[in-house]
């Protein structure tokens, strides 16, 4: 088993996992005021839930799109493992074509998540990660990442709608009980889920109109469960795309 540490601006996902399963993730909040000590006491406590001990971690993957706090939670998991991490960065093998006007540029975290992708799924292939930010990630036929979509988030969404009325009180992700809200919560909620979900079928249309052909689509991301059952589009969800691919990675490189 690997550990693997995604680094996100709202959360950092932990996970164990082999090239069998997924044993266990969990998400703890980004706070980039904390020290590494603090990111080690985080880390041992969730392995300590699972009754792992640093021995029955192989190694560590790291991807990040926080640099403030990469080093702290390299060495964190230093300290926890008393194993060197890999962080998937420059000189990082990951047999990914990416075909962007600057490579180096696309986030660590879309990296993983099209390696994943284009191991386990037929192509060509949009991979929708729904996290702070919303992102859409094509893969050709050729296996080459050529380009996405970046939209804000469900929750960068909610938060401007409730903080610029304020009459609108903050509310949860939920399910709402119809689509025509009969009162100011309800139709949030609606308006929030309905028009993410319209947003991701519509994404895929266009997306499949300029290919010029059909796609796989899968879905990933903290808050892709809440918006993937409201899509008329057929999206498979895969809440351990990104841990997969840090995985797969890190076999490349070891």
């Amino acid at each position: 088993m690997i550990l693997a540490i995604d680094i996100g601006n709202t959360n950092i996902v932990i996970g164990g996992i082999d090239s069998e399963q997924t044993y266990f993730i969990e998400r703890l909040s980004t706070v980039r005021t904390k020290t590494e000590l603090e990111y080690a006491v985080d880390i041992k406590t969730v392995l300590d839930i699972y009754s792992i001990s640093s021995e029955d971690i192989e190694g560590c993957i790291i991807s990040s799109v926080v640099p403030q706090i990469t080093r702290s939670a390299k060495l964190a998991a230093e300290k926890i493992l008393k194993k060197e991490v890999m962080i998937l960065g420059p000189g990082i093998k990951t047999g990914l074509n990416i075909m962007m006007d600057n490579p180096a540029s696309l986030g660590a975290d879309l990296v993983a998540d099209a390696v994943a992708g284009v191991a386990e799924y037929p192509l060509p292939l949009i991979i929708i990660d729904m996290g702070t930010a919303t992102t859409a990630s094509v893969i050709d036929a050729k296996k080459n990442y050529i380009g996405g979509m970046i939209l804000p988030g469900v929750r960068i969404s909610l938060d401007a709608l409730t903080s610029r009325a304020s009459q609108l009180s903050g509310i949860g992700i939920e399910e709402p009980k119809h689509v025509i809200g009969k009162n100011t919560v309800e139709c949030m909620k609606s308006g929030v889920l309905y028009s993410s979900a319209g947003a991701m079928d519509g994404i895929i249309d266009r997306i499949e109109e300029e290919l010029g052909q059909k796609t796989t689509v899968v879905a990933t991301g903290g808050l892709a469960k809440r918006i993937v059952p409201y899509c008329k589009k057929d999206i498979i969800l895969d809440e351990d795309l990104l841990l997969k691919g840090l995985r797969i990675i890190y076999e490349k490189n070891k």
